[in-house]
């Protein structure tokens, strides 16, 4: 049940397809008189909208948007939008990695729209997207998209949020991803100790192996650093004191600026930034000291680093570390193309350490950021494991079932013995989900269907498993040899992704995603048929005292094969039959691991 859809199973689907569509044309005619009129006119509660026309104040030295003027906007619309949900003050707690992909010239309107994801206990997610039109000409693009967390606060102590009731498809899929993102964040320290452990990081190259780089032009990273101070003062904070977000955020991306035209001898532009996170407050009064220095030069881009500091008097010894940041910049020519920068040579020791930090940051920015944005009719099928990104490749698992699970045209092909089968077509993928309650409890059904190593005792598809690698408690790849299809005489393996989740609240499923990944030590051999399966697993909601809802998910794509021999549409004994030995697995087992479930 784990791969992919089959002619049969295309030409089952052909006739539910056909009907779909007419049931939907129908539908569509029926939402004209009431249902689509009122989800026309649905707007999320805590949407905030702001649009300020660029001047030539808001501009730096190319008379474009400055970054830190937008960060400000930003932060002010999503606390807004922030406060509007909480109905209390809120404070910036930190801004996820923000890529900045247009800039925005004097004369230009910047649109920005926020609104809160998912609220958890006192913190929230609050999504930014910023895009800019142009009056005269009506064109309009995407600047960026940004991630905020912010903290509600009444009277200095933290005030327990209410929750999101998501409506939309998009608010559906947000408010379940949200819990992945928050995991990420929370691990955010962690991760990155450990990536830089793992990663390996090349030295600077030498000049013999240089290309067009000048080597003679090395530029020492010490006369890139910068040193400011700021004093906050009532403008710059918000009704309780404390300065805003946005306001630090500006000034880090300042100095950053300097520090970046410092080596490059230009005017750089920042293309992005890595994740802003406040580690306390600062109030009215406090000298605030802006640290930044260029940790290494690549090609074409270079790696800022900006720390903040604290302190009250003059004669304060102790310093409050209040944020930090990495930031990229490249020098465009007049083309608009990013030039070569020259080499930097670090300092001995710390200055060394910055600089291979940075060059993993790098390697690991440029994974992450195809990993997490890439589109999903984009994405292979299999993906390269690489422990350096495991925390990104895991949440790329989660997050497309949790995707497809928040899909609102899913469509019920049939019904037989209590187990539903839903269809769904959306792109280009062919999708189905099956769905049966049992007489399980939810925590003893997610530890039985975790374990692949188990798969075998229900699934006929699995005829054995092998277990690669325990990536860490919620994640590990698996060896699947499954049975050869009637066209193909070889039997099929599969290296398989298994990323599972407990929920985050009330109401949440347990999640177990699988998806494929590439393993140097498990390459396509002549004895199996190499299958690969995108994105499928099980959903698993407590329903009631030892009531459990199991779904399990399916998506994949129509141009190739699957162990589904049989017609779909009438849910085939193929179908009924594995889900039934898979219900009868859980029945037989329900009090195996008992002891275990004090544990979730």
């Amino acid at each position: 049940m784990i791969q992919n859809v089959g002619n049969q199973l295309r030409r089952g689907l052909a006739s539910v397809f056909s009907s779909r569509t007419s049931r939907k044309s129908a539908s569509r005619a029926e939402d004209k008189d009431g249902i689509m009129a009122d989800g026309e006119d649905y707007r999320n509660p805590t949407e905030v909208q702001m649009s300020q026309l660029v001047l030539p104040c808001h501009t730096n030295q190319r008379d474009e948007l400055s970054i830190g003027q937008l960060l400000k906007w930003i932060d002010t619309t999503a606390c807004l939008s922030a406060e509007r949900h909480a109905g209390c003050p809120c404070v910036t707690a930190s801004m996820d990695d923000i890529y900045f992909e247009h800039t925005i010239s004097v004369g230009q309107v910047v649109n920005i729209k926020a609104k809160v994801n998912r609220a958890f206990n006192s913190s929230m997610e609050v999504g930014i997207q910023v895009t800019s039109e142009d009056m005269c000409s009506e064109k309009k693009w995407v600047v960026c998209k940004a991630l905020a967390t912010f903290v509600a606060q009444r009277e200095f102590t933290k005030v327990k949020l209410k929750q999101i009731t998501p409506r939309t498809e998009e608010e559906k899929t947000e408010h379940s991803v949200a819990a992945e993102r928050r995991r990420m964040r929370l691990f955010y320290a962690d991760t990155i100790e450990d990536l830089l452990a793992n990663c390996v990081i090349q030295d600077a190259p030498s000049c013999a192996d240089l290309d067009s780089r000048d080597c003679s032009h090395v530029v020492p990273a010490e006369s890139t650093r910068v040193e400011s101070v700021e004093l906050v003062l009532p403008p710059h904070a918000n009704h309780q004191g404390n300065a805003f977000g946005g306001q630090i955020m500006a000034w880090m991306e300042n100095v950053a600026t300097i520090a970046a035209s410092r080596l490059c001898r230009a005017l750089p532009t920042l293309k992005a930034i890595e994740m802003f996170h406040f580690r306390g407050p600062s109030q009215v009064g406090d000298r605030l000291v802006f640290k930044a220095i260029v940790n290494n030069a690549f090609k074409n881009s270079m790696e800022v680093g900006v720390c903040v500091e604290a302190y009250r008097q003059e004669a304060e010894a102790h310093r409050r570390h209040i944020n930090s940041a990495f930031m990229t910049f490249v020098v465009l020519d007049a083309d608009n193309q990013p030039r070569m920068l020259p080499w930097i040579r670090p300092q001995p020791g710390d200055g060394e350490r910055r600089y291979r930090e940075a060059s993993a940051r790098r390697k690991i920015r440029l994974d992450r950021r195809y990993i997490v944005s890439c589109k999903q009719t984009e994405m292979p099928l299999s993906v390269p494991w690489d422990p350096s990104n495991q925390v990104y490749l895991s949440y790329n698992n989660v997050s497309s079932l949790k995707m497809l699970v928040a899909k609102d045209n899913w469509v019920l092909s049939s019904e037989i013995n209590q187990v539903r089968l839903y269809t769904l077509e959306d792109d280009k993928f062919l999708s189905f989900h099956m769905e049966m309650l049992v007489q399980v409890d939810a925590a003893q059904a997610f530890l039985l269907l975790s374990d692949l190593l188990r798969r075998p005792e229900w699934d006929k598809h699995y005829w054995r498993v092998e277990l690669v690698q325990q990536v860490d408690e919620d994640d590990a790849i698996y060896h699947v040899i499954s049975p050869a299809l009637s066209a193909d005489p070889k039997p099929q393996d599969f290296v398989i992704l298994a990323s599972r989740r407990k929920p985050c609240d009330n109401g949440d499923p347990y999640v177990i995603a699988l998806r494929s990944v590439t393993l140097p030590t498990h390459q396509e051999t002549k004895d199996y048929r190499r299958g690969e399966t995108l994105c499928s697993g099980f959903c698993i909601w407590r329903e009631g005292d030892q009531l459990t809802k199991v779904s399990y998910y399916n998506q994949a794509t129509p141009g190739l094969l699957n162990y589904v021999t049989t017609n779909v549409a009438g849910l085939s004994s193929e179908f009924l039959t594995t889900f039934k030995a898979c219900e009868q697995f859980l029945l037989d087992n329900r009090n195996d691991l008992a002891p275990s479930l004090q544990t979730l």
